[in-house]
């Protein structure tokens, strides 16, 4: 998901870096500060559900499940400082939805993390509730704000207005100056994260995550961690079988990140997927039996793509009122359209439009990539997603190195290369250290991890998941392909890889490695 605001360009899945902490298992026996004790024998006290706030991203309660259901939410007290489990606690935002089918039958809790990193999962699980329905016959349903996350010591950065002309800048410099305000911005914007969010901002590794799910597995009551995790939550639940092998449950992994790679790389890797996936629309726009709006060709398409683009850099045009449709944001909502086919009709769409001199549909999808909702208020979203980023990635990348990569990138994308290696600097003026140039997902000894990778996926390419399969370790990860387009598989509705995750969620049936669903 590419933004300017980014180390990489996707604020659903970015490769992060973690330490093996000297800490390893001290969630076992950690006290709070204010002397409650043991914080692996809290009480959860779940509750009705509220409306999310506004860094969760606003909107309703949610809504009953099929069957009358209800959302339940409770706060989970976690240490700040895992190398410090005595002292302060933060809150960690949970909700659950209890199991459908008979007590006896009960495997325990199902985890989810939907990726980011910054993602809400407070409220992203209700959203997709109804397509987990076969896995609540025999698990709790359960997903939670991982720390600096919406409600868990949510990092808050510029304000809205503030995040409006950050958005609309000009994320592709051409010159000097243009370099200078831009790279101005991004100091500005760390800057406002260590001035609002100081104390937190140490505290949001992947690592410290990771900590914080051992820590969930045992107030939950469950012996190991059963685990659903989707773009950065494969990055995540892999740190997690590092830390924790032996406390691994059954797990799918989807939509899956390269762990092997730096910043660097996966910005570049991604450049390549969304180049694929805009290769792809533009394709199946062209193929179809009725002409297609936006270009007479393939390569059709894609030109009058990037001449929009040149010109919304010289000429905005109208978007959602008052603001207007910039390069960067049109880049952004293209970018957004393409993480699921479901979205490519939108984009058709939007092209249409802009054609036309009207920008509000591209506008509306880079909204939906960037957090804002109608009202003009933003989730935390993307400050959450830079400051756990910013705080595992080692290495800080200078406007000099960014240049002399920008031929790399343009071969991988003529469209997304530029906007991707200029997203490399967003941790140059980061207040806190990072931690590594890549995780550590060495798991061996933990129980078998499916991991799915899906041939079209955009902003966790494809070959991500063999190499977080060899990075596990020998008889742990177990390969499925899906030969598909967007970002992930199981919510792609396909019957072969619902099958498969099924199977070993429900039954622990673990499918052949290589098996492939088309």
């Amino acid at each position: 998901m590419p933004n300017p605001s980014q180390s990489r360009a996707a604020a659903l899945t970015l490769t992060a870096a973690v330490l093996i902490s000297l800490l390893a298992g001290c969630s076992d026996g950690s006290k709070d500060k204010d002397g409650d004790g043991d914080l692996t024998a809290q009480k959860l006290s779940w509750k009705e559900c509220p409306a999310p706030s506004e860094s969760e991203g606003g909107g309703n309660a949610p809504s009953p499940l099929p069957g009358g259901t209800e959302w339940e939410c409770a706060t989970m007290k976690a240490p700040l400082d895992w190398a410090d489990p005595k002292g302060d606690t933060i809150g960690l935002a949970l909700i659950r939805a209890k199991t459908s089918g008979e007590p006896s039958k009960r495997i325990g809790s199902l985890i989810f993390n939907f990726g980011g990193p910054g993602g809400s999962g407070v409220t992203t699980l209700p959203a997709f509730g109804e397509d987990y329905a076969a896995l609540r016959t025999r698990y709790d349903l359960v997903s939670f704000d991982p720390r600096g996350v919406g409600r868990s010591a949510g990092v808050k950065c510029e304000d809205d207005q503030q995040l409006d002309e950050f958005f609309q800048q000009d994320a592709t410099p051409d010159d000097a100056a243009e370099q200078k305000e831009f790279l101005q911005n991004t100091r500005n914007f760390n800057a406002a994260c260590e001035k609002n969010s100081g104390t937190i901002l140490p505290h949001v590794r992947t690592t410290d995550a990771a900590r914080d799910m051992d820590l969930m597995r045992q107030v939950l009551g469950d012996a190991k961690l059963h685990y659903f995790g989707i773009s950065y939550g494969t990055e995540l639940g892999g740190v997690y079988a590092h830390l924790f092998p032996k406390n691994v449950g059954r797990a799918v992994f989807d939509a899956v990140v390269d762990p092997t790679q730096n910043p660097e790389q996966s910005s570049l890797g991604q450049a390549k997927g969304f180049q694929l996936a805009l290769d792809n629309f533009a394709e199946d726009c062209t193929s179809k039996v009725e002409d297609c709006p936006i270009g007479d060709t393939p390569q059709d398409v894609k030109d009058r793509i990037a001449k929009l683009l040149k010109d919304l850099e010289v000429k905005p045009i109208p978007g959602v009122f008052p603001r207007e449709l910039t390069q960067t944001a049109a880049t952004s909502g293209i970018a957004q359209a393409l993480y699921s086919k479901d979205f490519w009709e939108y984009l058709t769409e939007g092209l249409e439009q802009a054609y036309d001199g009207d920008g509000k549909v591209l506008m509306l999808l880079a909204d939906s990539m960037n957090g804002r909702d109608a009202n003009g208020q933003y989730s935390n979203l993307v400050p959450a997603n830079i400051s756990i980023n910013c705080a595992d990635d080692k290495p800080r990348y200078t406007p000099d190195f960014v240049v002399s990569r920008l031929p790399q990138f343009r071969a991988a994308s003529p469209l997304f290369g530029d906007y991707l290696a200029w997203g490399m600097v967003s941790c140059t003026d980061w207040a806190v250290a990072g931690a590594a140039d890549h995780p550590n997902v060495a798991a061996g000894g933990a129980a078998p991890i499916l991991v799915v990778g899906n041939t079209g996926d955009p902003a966790t390419p494809y070959e991500g998941a063999r190499k977080m399969v060899e990075a596990l370790g020998k008889g742990v990860g177990v390969e499925l392909t899906y030969k598909g387009q967007g970002h992930g598989a199981y919510d792609s509705k396909n019957k072969c890889v619902q099958g498969a995750v099924n199977g070993y969620l429900l039954e622990g049936t673990i499918p052949p490695a290589g098996t492939v669903c088309s």
